[in-house]
Order: structure tokens, then C-alpha cells, then sequence
């Protein structure tokens, strides 16, 4: 909805809005401009530390802002790609200035060409006595690319239950699925969802979507008995009890229906760590978890102190005592050493879980997956979490990440995750971003980023406001892609960006230029500048991760039976009549289905209406995605056992069990690993993909 005209922003307010970053309008269509409330852009500069409120203040601002840019030497952040030309940054400094560069490893040169790739410390001294200091990040002209073409299976890993885990899938299923996909049905990798560390709670929030902390992992993901202490553990009894269970919760789900329970696994869980995490390591695990608290340093001890502070507190920060609400402070000090055990507990679950991490990666390697494990990257963090309290000095206070509206959601979405400040992230030489990064890729063959276009922009949410009045503020995209580009190379892993929605010219372009993948997803590839309809194989982007669907959609059963539009229906969330729904669904499955046919791709047009002949048509779908020239090609796991659920419906809370499914049958039972690697419908599929 555009806003008033007398909310617009004045003229000195737009200029001082895009000196900082913040779009007084946007486009979300070629022929369609939207002005953004005054409200909003003033909002914004507020959290970026800029006081806009009122003429006086935004001339006063103006005229600083104008000054600092004229009179700086370096902009925060200088980026040289390998082989480029140097950056205009270095190119525009008066004749004459010297520059020192103090290299990632403590090494000085006199110059900043020919540097070795990494983050280096830049100072100008120009000859009138002005200096300037910058990172400077000298980043590989291309990212990591796939090794040849490769197909693989997409999974959320809770909904991945074996006859071993404990209520919902761990990190031993994955590495078991990983080992049978690569060795017997040929996949290159396993995608699954974040499993970033969650907000503890009454209940947890489910969605993967929402962390404490990206930095570091959840230790429900962990198999308790493959833990090495766990073999000499000395309360057997107690351990036994918690195993049996830890059954009863596992037959709860396989066998009688029941939704997965995070909160109960984890309670579980906690209790048998608890009486492992007594072992003492043995001299060589000793040294690696010592390695390993030496590496994440500070950031691993934050986090630490956030969950034992929790345990005692409340998981919410903001609510905790004054003192306890500044990770810096003396009372936090005093806290930590007063809950050392506690620290030290949660700080061994992040080992361990890395670990486990590490150990599935390996297994997918050594079963011939040329790429293993994607890690999924969420957009951003809870505000009530662990890098939220740890890391305030970065995040936007009082605003949210979400989206403007657009022709799939009329309101627009406010996905309540506060914002990194893209001013303070430049200061730190984006270390909280690379960080990140490191720690992600120390267990990831690849990383798929959720919403890549919040490498460029992020739309601002101030706090009470509808996400109608909102605005897009830009982030140095130049630096955010380089440091993407060095840590991948480091690691030797590829990157897929999820752009799927709204994303503004020139971003896909610029992201294929850096061998960032992009995502196709099935139903959404039509020739929308054209005809508008199925979009040929031929025409796909080759540099992308093609799928039939995701964990937000139907999987390809329901979109041909027209199932998802009954479920939509009998949850009250259609904007149309049933029967309008109805006809565009089956309309739109048919059309595919005519492409399919007509290029051979189903060895028996089924005769009746679409999904008469369901396992076919799955199977014709993926054989479409193989004639696209996509580099990798995606299954979703459940689409081969005939699951009609999806694991996610947007604009539903309590009204779906969101997140908390396990992978199921056309009928809705639950398939446990051990019966889904036997699946006859499964094998067919995947012996398509082969």
C-alpha cells in the first residue's frame, strides 16, 4: 500500500536517506513504483544512529553525513577481485597518498597489489596529512562450482526418523542416508533444513527458521550413543531408563501417529549428555575440544554463557536482571563464573555436535557424494536468542526482517528477526558475517542461503508497524559476495542462494557472475515476460538447483491431485472460492503435464484427470528436470514415497503442525529410514535420476 502524500519524505530526507543506505521507494514490478512512508525511512535511520526527526535534525545529519563522505579517504570496506582491475576506492585517492597493508597473517607491504586472497588492514596517508583505515578484502573472481552434475535428495533431518533416533531424526540418520544415497542410488549430495541452535522454550519455537544463534549448532541433532564418552558413562541404569524412553517417544511418532516433539527429545537428551558430558576426555579429545574452544573463542563463550544464563533466567534476555543484559558487563562476568559448570556443559554440546556434523560430511564423502552435505543458512537470528544478546551492538534495535507485499501476500510479511546494521557490520569488517561463514563451513560440502537477496537489500519492519510500512536498506553487497567468495574457496564448497519471490534487477545476474547458484523451483518457471506458460526445459538457467517443490509448498503429489488446494480450504486460508482454486490448481497441473507428454517424458500419458496416474507423472517431472541444463537437480525426499504434506504452510501458526512432521506414505503413515531406503516407489524414482 503506498503511503499518503504527505507522509512522503521530504526532498533533504530522501537525500539523507540514500547517503545511508535507505530507499524512500521501491519497484516490485517494472511499471510500478511505490513510495515509502516518511515513518519508515525515519525509522530506519534512527536504528543506523542517524536522528531524523524533524527538519533542524535531518539538515544537521545532511550536512555531517556530506561532510564525513567528502572528507574520508576510504570507504569501510575496499574489495579487489582477483584479476580485476584495482577498486575505484584506491584508484580515487589524491596523487601521492602511501599505502600500508598489514596482511591477514601479520605480514607489512608497502602496496595493496598483488596480496595474497584473504582480510587484510588497509591505511591511506594522503599528503596532506589526512589518513584513512579500511579492510581490504581480496577476494577469487569466482565461487567454488559443482563437480560436474550430480542430483541429490532433499530432507528436513527431524522428519528423517530411524529405529534408532530418539523422536526425531539426528545426525547419525543423515549420515546413514547420506551413505546409502551416495553408494547405491548414485546422489551427489543431501540438503537439509537449518539446524542452527534454537531458542529454548515453553514449547520451542519449531521453525528452523527462527535460531538463537546461527554460529553455532543444536545439540538435539546429536546421536547420544555415538558420542565416544557415552561407552563409559557410568550410571547404566539411569542411561538405560532414558533410552527406553526415548522409544517410547520414537514408537509415539512411527507408529501411533503422534507429531514430532522437539521439547521432549530434547529433555531426553539433555539428561543422558548431562551424565556423559562426566567422562573425562581422553588425551586426544581433550586436544581437539581445546582446539576447538581456541578457534570459535569469545563468540563460543557467549554463547555458552547465553544458554546457562537461560537455563536460569528465562530464555528471553530482555527479561533477565539489568546487569545480565550486556554480555560485557561485571554482573555477566560474575554470572558466568558462577555458572562455570553450566558454561562448560553447553560448551561441550557445540563440540560435540560439531563433531557429529563433521563425521556426516565425511560419511556422505566417502560414499562417492562429490558435493555431501548442503547446510541451509537462515535469514536471521530470534530476537529473544543468543546472537541476538550477544552481538546487540550490530543488530538494528526495534526493527525486523520481512517483505513488501506482493502478489502472493497482499500484506506484505514481518518475519521477526532483527536486522544486521550494515554500517556497523562495514565497521567490523563484516567479522561478524565471516565468522559465520567459517563456523558453517567447517562441516558443509555446500551452503544454501535462505533469501540471498538479503546479501543486497533487507526490508526494514519498524516495531508496531504492518509490514506494509516498512522500507528496503541496502548492504555493501561487493564486500558481503567477496568474503562469500574466500570462504568458500577456503572450504572448497559451493553456495546456493534460494531467489525465489521478489528480487530486484541485476541481482541474479551478479550472483551468476560470482558462481553463486540460484534455485528453480518447478511450478514457478514460466515464461512470465511472454506467454506466461511452462517454461521448456531448454530455457532453464544452467547455473542453478533445480527442484519440483520445497519444504514452504505441496509436495508434487498434492500439486497433481489438487490436494493441497483441500488442505488450504479446510484450513480457511483461501482468498477465492474452493472451486476457483480448484480449477486454476488442476488447470495448472495439466499444462505441465500436456509439456511432459509432449516431450516424451511419460512413458504412458495416464488417460484420466492429473494424478490419475501419480507415481508416473512424479517420475516425468524429475525426468523434465534432467533435460534442463541445471547443475544440480533436487528430490524432495517425501515426493518419493507419495507424501501428500508440506512440511511448512505459510500464514498458518496453531492451525498446522508446522515443522514437526515426519516424512509419510500417500496414506499418511510414517515412514522410519530403515523402510524408506527399501521403498519400491523410492528406488523407482530415484533410478530415473541415476
Amino acid at each position: 500500500m503506498a503511503a499518503a502524500p504527505d507522509e512522503h519524505p521530504t526532498e533533504d530526507l530522501a537525500r539523507l536517506a540514500g547517503l545511508h543506505g535507505v530507499a524512500t521507494s521501491y519497484r516490485p514490478a517494472p511499471d510500478r513504483t511505490v513510495q515509502v512512508p516518511a515513518s519508515a525511512v525515519t525509522a530506519a535511520l534512527a536504528a543506523l544512529g542517524v536522528d531524523a526527526a524533524g527538519p533542524d535534525a535531518v539538515r544537521a545529519a545532511l550536512a555531517a553525513r556530506e561532510r564525513e563522505l567528502r572528507e574520508r579517504l576510504l570507504p569501510p570496506t575496499v574489495v579487489q577481485w582477483a584479476g580485476a582491475e584495482p577498486p575505484a576506492a584506491l584508484t580515487a585517492l589524491p596523487a601521492g597518498t602511501r599505502l600500508r597493508v598489514e596482511t591477514e597473517d601479520g605480514a607489512e607491504r608497502d602496496s595493496a597489489g598483488d596480496l595474497p586472497l584473504g582480510v587484510h588492514r588497509l591505511t591511506a596517508t594522503a599528503p596532506d596529512g589526512r589518513t584513512g583505515e579500511a579492510c581490504l578484502v581480496v577476494a577469487p573472481d569466482r565461487l567454488p562450482a559443482p563437480p560436474g552434475r550430480s542430483y541429490g535428495l532433499l530432507v528436513q533431518l527431524y522428519s528423517l526418523l530411524s529405529r534408532r533416533s530418539w523422536g526425531m531424526g539426528d545426525l547419525a540418520d543423515l549420515a546413514e542416508l547420506a551413505g546409502w544415497a551416495g553408494r547405491t542410488a548414485g546422489a551427489g549430495f543431501v540438503q537439509v533444513n537449518p539446524l542452527h541452535a534454537a531458542v529454548p522454550g515453553a514449547p520451542t519455537d519449531p521453525s528452523p527458521y527462527r535460531p538463537s544463534s546461527r554460529r553455532f549448532p543444536d545439540p538435539v541433532h546429536l546421536r547420544v550413543e555415538d558420542v565416544p564418552e557415552y561407552a563409559y558413562a557410568e550410571d547404566r541404569e539411569r542411561l538405560g531408563g532414558l533410552l527406553e524412553r526415548a522409544g517410547r517417544l520414537r514408537a509415539a511418532v512411527l507408529d501411533k501417529g503422534a507429531l514430532i516433539d522437539r521439547d521432549a527429545v530434547w529433555e531426553l537428551k539433555r539428561q543422558a549428555l548431562e551424565l556423559v558430558a562426566r567422562v573425562p576426555l581422553g588425551p586426544g579429545r581433550q586436544a581437539a575440544y581445546d582446539a576447538f574452544r581456541a578457534a570459535h573463542g569469545r563468540a563460543l563463550d557467549d554463547h555458552a554463557t547465553w544458554c546457562a544464563l537461560a537455563e536460569v533466567h528465562g530464555s528471553d534476555w530482555h527479561r533477565w536482571p539489568d546487569g545480565l543484559r550486556d554480555p560485557r558487563s561485571a554482573a555477566t562476568a560474575r554470572a558466568r563464573e558462577e555458572l562455570a559448570d553450566r558454561v562448560e556443559f553447553h560448551t561441550r554440546l557445540a563440540w560435540l555436535t560439531d563433531g557429529q556434523l563433521r563425521a556426516a560430511q565425511r560419511a556422505a564423502r566417502e560414499a562417492g557424494m562429490p558435493v555431501g552435505i548442503v547446510h541451509d543458512l537462515a535469514v536471521g537470528v530470534h530476537p529473544a536468542g543468543a546472537d541476538a544478546w550477544a552481538q546487540q551492538d550490530v543488530f538494528a534495535a526495534g526493527m525486523s526482517v520481512g517483505a513488501p507485499p506482493d502478489a502472493f501476500n497482499a500484506r506484505g510479511q514481518d518475519w521477526g528477526l532483527p536486522p544486521w546494521r550494515p554500517d556497523r557490520l562495514a565497521a567490523t569488517g563484516h567479522a561478524p558475517y565471516r565468522d559465520l561463514l567459517r563456523a558453517l563451513f567447517r562441516y558443509a560440502g555446500a551452503l544454501r542461503i535462505d533469501h540471498v537477496m538479503g546479501l543486497f537489500r533487507l526490508w526494514w519492519v519498524p516495531q508496531g508497524s504492518p509490514p506494509t510500512d516498512g522500507t528496503y536498506v541496502r548492504y555493501d553487497a561487493d564486500a558481503m559476495l567477496a568474503i562469500l567468495a574466500l570462504e568458500a574457496t577456503r572450504a572448497g564448497a559451493v553456495v546456493i542462494g534460494e531467489d525465489l519471490g521478489t528480487v530486484e534487477p541485476g541481482v541474479r545476474e551478479t550472483l551468476q557472475r560470482r558462481g553463486v547458484l540460484g534455485t528453480s523451483v518447478l511450478w514457478f518457471e514460466r515464461d512470465w515476460e511472454g506467454d506466461g506458460r511452462p517454461l521448456p526445459p531448454e530455457r532453464w538457467r544452467a547455473d542453478c538447483l533445480a527442484t519440483a517443490t520445497t519444504h514452504d509448498l505441496p509436495p508434487t503429489a498434492a500439486r497433481l491431485t489438487g490436494d493441497h488446494v483441500e488442505l488450504r480450504d479446510r484450513l480457511g486460508l483461501l482468498t477465492r472460492s474452493a472451486a476457483e482454486e480448484r480449477a486454476e490448481a488442476a488447470a495448472d497441473a495439466a499444462e505441465w503435464l500436456a509439456l511432459l507428454g509432449s516431450l516424451g517424458l511419460l512413458d504412458s500419458p495416464a488417460a484420466g484427470p492429473p494424478g490419475s496416474d501419480e507415481e508416473e507423472e512424479i517420475r516425468a517431472v524429475h525426468r523434465f528436470l534432467l533435460r534442463t541444463p541445471a547443475r544440480l537437480v533436487g528430490v524432495w525426499l517425501p515426493d518419493g514415497v507419495g507424501d501428500r504434506r508440506p512440511q511448512n504452510l505459510p500464514g498458518t501458526w496453531d492451525q498446522y503442525p508446522n515443522w514437526r512432521l515426519p516424512v509419510a506414505d500417500a496414506d499418511g503413515r510414517p515412514v522410519p529410514l530403515e523402510e524408506l531406503v527399501a521403498s519400491p516407489r523410492l528406488r523407482a524414482l530415484l533410478e530415473v535420476l541415476r
